[in-house]
């Protein structure tokens, strides 16, 4: 029994032990690109050059991945689109649309494209998320559950 009450003992410190980092870690509040107004970077002249994160040195890191939709915002997204020529693409059909949503895994089998990295430049960077095009849409996929994070829709039509 003293041998049980041992190890139980160990594993409950261990157990504390890992659990105190996600207590102490940052949890981003705060520290996004958002100014409260839907717009990552304040104004919308991001289509003048040398404007937003690439004349920065590459990617800024953002806040909180579930606060990306706030952060960046449809017209900024479709602004980067409409500058760079990536528009055109067809909307998903309404049966696959609906599956794609926030906190639900990416359907199986649908088809994304990656971004260009001129794009991925001006867009914010969350630890562990990617960006993709799915459909007219710009999305947000947790990379290691595919769970999506957010979606901007539209943007890419």
């Amino acid at each position: 029994m003293n041998k049980n009450v041992k190890s139980h003992s160990a594993v409950l410190a261990l157990c504390i032990v890992f659990s105190s980092f996600s207590v102490l870690a940052d949890p981003g509040n705060g520290h996004g690109n958002g100014n409260g107004k839907g717009n990552a970077h304040g104004n919308s002249k991001h289509a003048e050059k040398g404007q937003g994160n690439a004349s920065k040195g590459g990617h800024k890191k953002g806040g909180n991945p579930r606060d990306a939709e706030r952060d960046i915002g449809y017209s900024f997204a479709r602004g980067l689109a409409e500058e760079y020529g990536i528009t055109g693409y067809k909307s998903l059909p309404p049966g696959i649309a609906k599956n794609l949503a926030r906190g639900k895994p990416l359907p199986p089998g649908i088809a994304k494209r990656s971004l260009p990295p001129s794009i991925l430049n001006e867009l914010p960077y969350y630890p562990g998320h990617e960006w993709k095009i799915v459909g007219d849409n710009l999305v947000l996929i947790a990379l290691s559950t595919a769970v999506v994070t957010a979606v901007i829709n539209g943007v890419f039509d």
